[in-house]
């Protein structure tokens, strides 16, 4: 099975599309350009830093990983209440995202 790429037009902004089998996947990379377009890891940052985004984190892994560890993301769930909570973005992973 191949994997379809395409890009669509956002506000003036392309933004990759990747299709795998029958599910459609959208860079985040290049959505987050639209804010920092220099260096996109700034909005995926502090989009982790949303209380909101990491429970929906937790409940899409909680339905698609078999080995979600329940108990572990309890702790990251507790810490997004808090301000100062800092999620650090492995540098190794965005270069791969922006292909």
């Amino acid at each position: 099975m191949s994997n379809i790429v395409t890009k669509i037009d956002v506000k003036n902004n392309k933004v990759g599309i990747m299709r795998v089998g029958d599910v459609d996947y959208i860079s985040l990379t290049d959505l987050a350009r639209y804010t920092d377009e220099e260096d996109p890891k700034y909005p995926i940052h502090n989009w982790m830093r949303n209380k909101d985004v990491i429970l929906f984190l937790g409940l899409w892994e909680q339905m698609h990983n078999l080995n979600f560890k329940v108990a572990e993301f309890r702790h990251f769930k507790n810490e997004s209440a808090r301000s100062q909570m800092q999620i650090l973005i492995n540098n190794n992973i965005l270069p791969k995202l922006e292909k």
